[in-house]
């Protein structure tokens, strides 16, 4: 039976690299996952000494990383181990290799190990306390000793933080391919025919003021404005109305987000408008 083992009260690094192996290394799926005292190993046995045991974060082997004062962690060994099992096997599919978002999650994953959350903007803020390392630290104070349900958590929570992850790289990949850049009386304004939704929330990111997505296949639009912007869309809203009276448009009571068609209300009818005559009512909007 293959077996993973890791340290008692798991933290972020060691449930990561557990998730790496199970996901990312063919035949490792169904591993059994074992518990001991940090440093230690399966037995006293001696490490990596089995090739069906693999020790992470802990016994001070290939895939542990407490023997050293390196930038690194439990997690970025065990994903360099598995690409490097993937660079021998030419015929199999490489499924962690060149993977953009599978580095950056690891890459936080580090950050985390090495306590670098405290150096973040405004480190006090309760907004933090949504993130993994606290909702690690919740389970542990509810479940106690049982750690196989904080490992069987922690491996769902990283199968949606992967999944966001790729949207997010996608998203930036969208924004520079086909991105259209305009101004507007408020601020700089991006517009992009995606399906991708991430658009709007990356676009907001990069300071963009203004962001408006149309989704080619659904036709629905979404467009939102910075929160604390001095945005007002009404005047849009009206014209848009005005254009195309057929389509569905909710102006949002903050007057910041307007939008068309919607997977919450299936009943909405999409906007017969393209992206740039949209962009265009934008652009000449008035204060």
């Amino acid at each position: 039976m293959k077996t993973i083992v890791t340290h008692f009260a798991p933290d972020v690094d060691a449930v990561s690299s557990v998730w790496l192996l199970k996901r990312f290394l063919p035949g490792w799926h169904e591993a059994e996952v074992k518990f001991v005292p940090a440093g230690k190993t399966l037995d006293n046995e001696i490490v990596d000494s089995d090739p069906e045991i693999f020790h992470v974060d802990t016994g001070m082997g290939f895939l542990d990383h407490h023997q050293t004062d390196e930038d690194t962690c439990a997690a970025k060994r065990v994903l360099e181990y598995i690409r490097k099992e993937e660079s021998k096997n030419k015929r199999a599919k490489n499924v962690a290799t060149g993977d953009e978002a599978l580095d950056r999650l690891v890459e936080v994953v580090n950050d985390i190990d090495h306590f670098r959350e405290v150096y973040l903007p405004n480190p006090m803020s309760d907004l933090y306390d949504f993130g993994l390392v606290a909702i690690f630290d919740g389970w542990k104070l509810i479940f106690g000793d049982d750690y196989q349900r904080i490992v069987e958590l922690g491996l769902l929570q990283l199968d949606g933080i992967y999944r966001n992850f790729q949207n997010k790289v996608w998203a930036e990949s969208e924004i520079k391919k086909s991105g259209l850049e305009f101004k507007t009386v408020w601020g700089k304004g991006l517009a992009a025919e995606t399906i991708n939704d991430e658009v709007v929330r990356i676009g907001q990111r990069m300071a963009y003021t203004l962001v408006v997505r149309k989704d080619p296949k659904k036709d629905y639009v979404r467009i939102k404005a910075l929160p604390a912007s001095r945005v007002d869309l009404t005047s849009c809203y009206n014209i848009l109305k005005k254009k195309d009276p057929q389509a569905t448009w909710f102006l949002h009571a903050s007057k910041k987000m307007l939008l068309n068609g919607s997977i919450k209300n299936p009943e909405s009818k999409p906007t017969r408008l393209t992206l740039r005559e949209i962009v265009d009512v934008l652009k000449n909007s008035k204060k």
